[in-house]
């Protein structure tokens, strides 16, 4: 177990796309916690904790059933609640009891595989951001999954989402999807620029105090690439990613990431520079739904499984008003159900990204995070 840990640290300190991480701890991982089949990588939106995108090496696209099923259907061991969980771990035996047979995802997405036993683990940074998740399989007659593997498995989790949420943003920033995708600087151990990526000049123009058409970072760049080589753990420890947010001078809030790369070579520090967008779901809802404020706000807290009373302890507001609301964005949306309204924004927003997503996989391309702003369809 410790060489398992101390390889998917390295595998995350290092500029690894999304789909090359997944498979160096896949590796890893195939030695210290025995699993059938490969294991089943998926990144979710943080915001609403909807599947961004998928990979497994047998199973390189999901089946539409299945996503009708997770996001249409009642049943045992659902994705946004093993992500939204205290715990952060859960296994289909224990989610019934120990009759997986109770699940319908079981009769009819599991054994069919060959499929008996399902582990999830949400894939969660430290500071409780949750990036993706795991899922790992094990045939009929196989023992249960211990507690000394889900502890490791645990443990490993935040390393996990930081590997995930660097190989996306990295993704993004190398193949740029449009003007608002990030900007990626790397720096030497004598910080002086090594590359940057195409676009970045326009997120370098727009930092205070810097001259890049003279060669001159931001103050704010090397701040965050000083603040990341400090936090940096080594080659067997986690390093943590430096982060600051910085007023531009159009007035946009700018985010940037420091997070030191370690490689064979001398250590480099890659900066990441990307506007300040927590919820990109929510301007498309607005523009497409017409929310308000506080609708988008339920919306979000929908998508991420929360329930009528727990909507109202977190906004703060009588469950009644809650309902009320629910009533407006029903009827704005088109739908009757929060489980229609949860399958609506994915099948509309979210599955044209997973498949891209799968396309992409496939063609070695980066993968990237987050809603597709082109697809409006409705599913009813």
């Amino acid at each position: 177990m410790q060489q398992a840990r101390s390889r998917i640290i390295r595998a995350a300190n290092q500029n690894l796309d999304l789909v090359s991480f997944w498979k160096e701890a896949s590796a890893a991982l195939a030695r210290v916690v025995p699993h059938y089949l490969s294991p089943c990588w998926f990144t979710l939106d943080p915001t609403t904790l909807l599947v961004t995108s998928h990979y497994q090496a047998e199973i390189p696209e999901l089946p539409p059933e299945w996503l009708a099923h997770e996001y249409f259907t009642d049943d045992f061991h659902k994705i946004a609640d093993i992500a939204r969980s205290d715990r952060g771990i859960s296994t289909l035996h224990e989610a019934t009891g120990g009759d997986p047979s109770r699940s319908i995802a079981w009769n009819q997405y599991m054994r069919p595989f060959g499929a008996d036993q399902e582990l999830l683990l949400a894939l969660r940074t430290r500071a409780g951001h949750r990036w993706g998740l795991l899922g790992l399989y094990r045939e009929p007659d196989s023992p249960l999954f211990t507690s000394e593997e889900m502890h490791f498995l645990r443990e490993m989790a935040p390393v996990l989402a930081e590997g995930a949420r660097r190989g996306l943003i990295i993704g993004e920033a190398t193949d740029p999807e449009g003007p608002e995708a990030p900007g990626l600087v790397i720096l030497t151990g004598n910080w002086s620029v090594e590359s940057v990526t195409p676009g970045t000049e326009r997120w370098l123009a727009e930092l205070p105090d810097g001259d890049w058409a003279r060669g001159k970072l931001p103050p704010s760049v090397l701040a965050v690439a000083g603040r990341a080589s400090h936090l940096a753990g080594g080659a067997d420890v986690p390093g943590e990613v430096a982060f600051a947010r910085v007023l531009s001078r159009s007035g946009l809030w700018i985010v940037l990431h420091g997070a030191v790369l370690v490689g064979n070579g001398d250590r480099r520090i890659a900066v990441i520079i990307e506007p300040a967008h927590p919820a990109r779901i929510m301007p498309l809802l607005m523009n497409t739904y017409g929310l308000t404020e506080r609708e988008q706000d339920i919306t979000g807290l929908i998508l991420q499984g929360y329930s009528t009373t727990e909507i109202a302890s977190a906004i703060v507001v009588s469950a009644h008003t809650v309902q009320q609301h629910l009533k407006n964005i029903f009827d704005k949306t088109g739908v009757r159900s929060r489980r229609e309204l949860v399958g609506q924004v994915f099948f509309s927003y979210y599955e044209p990204r997973l498949r891209d997503n799968e396309r992409r996989s496939v063609t070695g391309k980066p993968l990237r995070g987050g809603p597709m702003k082109q697809s409006h369809r409705h599913v009813r």
